[in-house]
């Protein structure tokens, strides 16, 4: 039985549709001897006959064992047709992606990305999966975008470099650039000490300056609110200044930082020995060119 092939199942179902031979062979483009074949093969492989051939211009009909064989060769028909189309969606971007994300990159960065997604693959499921942990993993996730390299087991892509600046009340500072000096013993509020924080910190330090950090959140806009409230300055990169919409806010003033600290880097990491998907491929070509749009001072195109 294991050798019943769909092609048969399909001349089957097609004779007993139209009732004869002739018509199943001009319905399926084959010749009449062709679909003869099949069947005569499919009868071979179920061990008995599945038309009674009357002769003359009276229809075939199914017999008993061909009965049984065509209820259930249909649903093999059916479901051989769902994998095609299943197969064709997958190769067309339809499917199920997962992607971990970061606070600035969910803010500012993803949803381009999810929108032109969905706009050329309105069927394609997208999860979302947002953290900031200190060793992140890709473990199952198709992409993951993270504020520095991950060196394992990874491919990866360098989507922007994100400076920094110094978002403080507007009486705080002369308006301008501020130096680092200016900011030694001044409070702060600031992110915890993970992720590009450290480094971002470890470079004020450098130049002898020494904040006083008062208060840490890991939400951006949890610190601006302390900034508003008056408890004290913030250095935050550009994505999360962007997200915040801090630069319509008048309550708020940035100020570029003499000398500049260097950047966090922004990159999408995905498996390096998994085959990716034509919707997680994708994805990546628009996280690309959004973040092309961005760090050239476009909005990105929805």
């Amino acid at each position: 039985m294991s050798d019943i092939e769909l092609r048969h199942l399909a001349a089957m179902a097609a004779v007993a549709d139209e009732g004869s031979f002739g018509r199943a062979a001009a319905l399926l483009g084959y010749t009449q001897s062709t679909v003869s074949q099949q069947i005569a093969a499919l009868e071979r492989t179920v061990g008995g006959a599945v038309f009674d051939r009357p002769g003359g211009p009276r229809p075939v009909r199914i017999t008993p064992l061909g009965a049984v064989v065509l209820e259930e060769g249909r649903e093999l028909l059916a479901r051989a047709e769902r994998l095609v189309d299943a197969v064709d969606r997958f190769k067309a971007g339809d499917g199920r992606i997962d992607i971990g994300t970061f606070q600035s990159v969910s803010n500012v960065i993803l949803p381009s990305v999810v929108r032109r997604l969905r706009d050329e693959h309105p069927d394609c499921d997208i999860r979302l999966s947002e953290g900031e942990p200190d060793a992140p993993r890709i473990g199952d996730l198709d992409l993951l975008f993270y504020d520095g390299r991950i060196e394992t087991d990874v491919d990866r892509a360098k989507l922007l470099d994100d400076p920094y600046y110094l978002v403080a009340d507007p009486e705080a500072f002369p308006d301008g650039p501020v130096r680092l000096g200016q900011l030694d013993g001044a409070p702060m509020v600031a992110w915890p000490l993970t992720c590009d924080q450290p480094l971002m910190e470890q470079a004020i330090a450098g130049t002898g300056a020494r904040p006083r950090i008062v208060f840490r959140s890991a939400i951006n806009d949890t610190l601006l609110s302390m900034v508003r409230a008056g408890l004290g300055s913030t250095v935050l990169p550009w994505l999360a200044i962007r997200g915040a919409g801090v630069q319509s806010d008048r309550r708020l003033r940035i100020h570029e930082l003499r000398p500049a600290l260097p950047p966090r880097e922004i990159y999408l990491h995905w498996p390096a020995e998994r085959t990716l998907s034509p919707l997680a491929a994708r994805a990546i070509e628009i996280a690309v060119e959004v973040a092309a749009e961005i760090a050239n001072g476009e909005v990105p195109h929805d």
